[in-house]
């Protein structure tokens, strides 16, 4: 959470865990680059073609259908194909310009998953990228503009099913199961050793915090489409670092919630009631504070309520 200056994971926890494969961890893609039809370094006629280089110059990939994330590393990912400068690249953030030679308007993006800034290459177009996409490009989408696919799956009574996470290290949007992402954030703002009741209360939170931003983020503009980041700017989220403590905790809260006045809340929480300068009493809990009040026998629900304030968990 953005505001929290003082946190217990950057004073107890580790920050890195390696990646997982498989829609838990990664970008949802929308092909595998070894079945995508036609890729052979020539731009026929039909295709949508990616070069290297301004003005339809260096090494070219070319593609019959729309591709939500180009990917990063080989040899996973989409890479240039013919000869000349950018041979072997990944597309991801190296694409300078664009032949449309389809017979449908083709839309790049900036992030992945057909979101942030784009442009429209009309069919037949040949045209530079604009700034801000030129080598800053992650999918494209070929006919009618998709719609808003930065908007959450869930409702304020209904779990998302999938979460929108900023990668910074990466530098991209992954798309992430909810119970992958709240599972992979709670032992990073939570000590796993803790009391158990401390643990279910902070799965509560770390749901709630996330669930609340896939109904109401405010990364979905012009420059972004996605619900948090895996840094202290959002909450903490490392694919892989799941424990069995936590994971049961979050197993035997998951189909409870923490709402006021009917509506999801948007349960902050920080190291301690004075580590954190936007702390409001009533909105914020204490990390700390809830391992002390489970170790004196509290249950979470009474922990989540003693900060939590005209809140219903059911």
């Amino acid at each position: 959470m953005s505001i929290r200056t003082g946190r217990l994971f950057s004073r107890f926890a580790a920050t890195t865990a390696a990646a997982v494969v498989a829609i838990s961890g990664t970008v949802l893609v929308s092909e595998s680059p070894a079945l995508a039809a036609g890729r052979n370094g020539k731009c026929d006629s039909g295709e949508f073609c990616l070069y290297y280089n301004s003005g339809l110059k260096g090494s070219l990939s070319d593609f019959t259908s729309s591709v939500a994330d180009y990917g990063t590393k080989q040899p996973k990912c989409y890479d240039f194909k013919s000869k000349g400068a950018g041979k072997g690249k990944c597309v991801k953030n190296h694409a300078a310009s664009v032949w449309n030679r389809s017979k449908k308007t083709v839309w790049v993006y900036y992030n992945s998953n057909y979101g942030g800034k784009s442009q429209a290459i009309k069919p037949g177009a040949k045209a530079n990228l604009v700034a801000g996409l030129k080598n800053q490009n992650a999918s494209h989408h070929i006919g009618p503009k998709p719609g808003n696919t930065c908007k959450g799956d869930g409702t304020e009574t209904r779990l998302p099913k999938t979460i929108l996470v900023y990668r910074t290290r990466l530098h991209r949007v992954d798309r992430v199961s909810f119970n992958y992402y709240v599972k992979n954030v709670l032992p990073k703002e939570w000590i796993p050793s803790w009391p158990t009741e401390s643990l279910k209360a902070g799965a509560m939170a770390v749901k709630s915090f996330g669930w609340w931003h896939t109904l109401h983020s405010t990364f979905r503009n012009s420059a972004g489409c996605f619900d948090v980041y895996d840094s202290t700017s959002s909450q903490v989220y490392v694919p892989g670092s799941a424990t069995a403590r936590t994971s049961a905790a979050v197993d035997a809260t998951w189909n409870k919630r923490i709402s006021r006045s009917g509506k999801i809340m948007k349960a902050q929480y920080c190291a301690t009631t004075t580590a954190c300068g936007g702390w409001v009493t009533g909105n914020w809990m204490s990390q700390v504070g809830s391992r002390d009040k489970a170790n004196a026998g509290w249950g979470y629900a009474r922990i989540l309520k003693a900060y939590y304030s005209n809140i219903a968990i059911k």
